[in-house]
């Protein structure tokens, strides 16, 4: 993994497993998707990645609780609204419960222009 940043914990992922469902590329290709919810770092601002033929820039990194998350948040993650959202990551995390408190690592992104 790349060095640490000076402003974030290490690492937990290699930055290319940030984004990995097709669904969801096919969403950040479309400009739909721009945030990416993890419970460790993946990329720190300034880190580029490629899905597909794109590249893509961390504009942003920040712990944020679940229940802080908004409507329009989940519209950012490639979703049409926050219930949809819970659903589905609920369903990925076989006998996990949503918990408001529990905190994530946000990361914003952007399309490169090329």
């Amino acid at each position: 993994m790349s060095e640490r940043h000076p402003d974030y914990p290490p690492k937990t992922c290699e930055i290319d497993r940030l984004v990995t469902h097709q669904r969801l590329v096919d969403a950040a290709l479309a400009g739909r998707k721009t945030q990416q919810r993890r419970n460790g770092v993946y990329g720190y601002p300034g880190e580029t990645f490629a899905l597909g033929s794109e590249n893509f820039v961390i504009t942003g990194l920040e712990r944020q609780p679940l229940g802080e998350m908004t409507e329009t948040d989940a519209r950012a993650e490639g979703f049409p609204d926050l219930g949809t959202y819970k659903q589905l990551i609920i369903s990925m995390h076989a006998g996990m419960d949503w918990n408001d408190d529990h905190e994530v690592w946000v990361h914003t992104f952007e399309k490169l222009e090329a």
